[in-house]
């Protein structure tokens, strides 16, 4: 059937301006939609700043960070951790990077020196030096006088060497006392990236057992990742029962316990002065060419 008129729905058009509050109620409208960007684009922001922190360091100037503990491994070693600015702080230290620490010596005189902390990006709020202190080292005293409260002053990042994950297949690491950690920094980066597969090789000398800094982390990274990490102590006195190297560090100690020379390898060393220049001549004698060599 056929209407005799044609029909037609038209809804009307809400004018918020023509009501006697359209104004107000427009405006508190376009605040609110204002307001939810603002919260949103905060949000994202904390979110962005938590999940990429800004470093703590600054590598022109010294920063003071606070010493939170002090653990005693040895007679002449301990463990310092420091506070970050806040709990998700992070130090902002590239693996293979070390830091300069500034101090006093026993006779009042301001001192530096380069230390590499054993912790990395991941952990959160502070980060931890181990330092040897000898009898007559000037920041040796410094760190022996520290009492948890006191602060050290610190700048970086500073250091040649840089570390991007499969930059090489295999690292052999000859470390000696104290100079351990640069390589304590590395190993913990490759281990505990479950995407690197870059495999280490340490050799580290000591005197006696007593002397062997991280020992416990060590070994326990040699049960963990047997196929990823290998590790060879040698003392200089050894007690009855052991299984190690004794003495120095010899060249069939590195050609049995280092990948051998070749091209996507690489050789790193860290110890005392006449230590690092024995390594040198073993290790040139064995081959291994200067682009294959690295000394902290």
């Amino acid at each position: 059937m056929e209407l005799p008129f044609k029909m037609s729905l038209r809804f009307p058009t809400l004018d918020f301006k023509s009501l006697p509050f359209g104004k107000n109620l427009e405006s508190e409208l376009l605040g609110g939609a204002v307001a939810l960007v603002a919260v949103g684009l905060t949000a994202a922001l904390i979110y962005y700043r938590m999940k990429n922190p800004k470093g703590s360091l600054d590598p022109q100037n010294f920063k003071e960070f606070k010493l939170v503990k002090k653990t005693q491994l040895s007679p002449n070693a301990a463990r310092f951790r420091f506070a970050l600015p806040t709990p998700s702080s992070i130090l902002g230290l590239p693996v293979g990077k070390h830091i300069r620490a500034r101090g006093r010596d026993s006779q009042g005189e301001e001192v530096m020196r380069s230390y590499t902390p054993i912790t990395l990006d991941s952990d959160r709020g502070y980060f931890d030096l181990v330092v040897k202190m000898y009898p007559n080292g000037k920041m040796s005293h410094h760190f022996r006088q520290m009492k948890e409260g006191d602060s050290l002053a610190v700048k970086g990042p500073k250091g040649r060497f840089g570390y991007k994950p499969g930059q090489v297949r295999a690292f052999g690491m000859i470390a000696g006392g104290s100079g351990i950690t640069p390589m304590f920094q590395l190993i913990r980066a490759i281990l505990e990236n479950p995407k690197d597969k870059t495999k280490v090789y340490l050799i580290y000398a000591n005197v006696t057992v007593d002397d062997i800094l991280l020992k416990e982390e060590l070994d326990n990274f040699a049960n963990i990742y047997p196929y990823r990490f290998q590790l060879y102590h040698v003392l200089n006195k050894p007690p009855t029962e052991w299984n190690g190297g004794v003495g120095f560090i010899s060249k069939e100690m590195i050609d049995s316990h280092c990948p051998a020379p070749s091209p996507d390898i690489q050789i790193l060393r860290c110890g005392p002065p006449p230590m690092n220049k024995a390594i040198a001549n073993h290790l040139n004698t064995l081959g291994y060419t200067s682009t294959m060599q690295f000394e902290f």
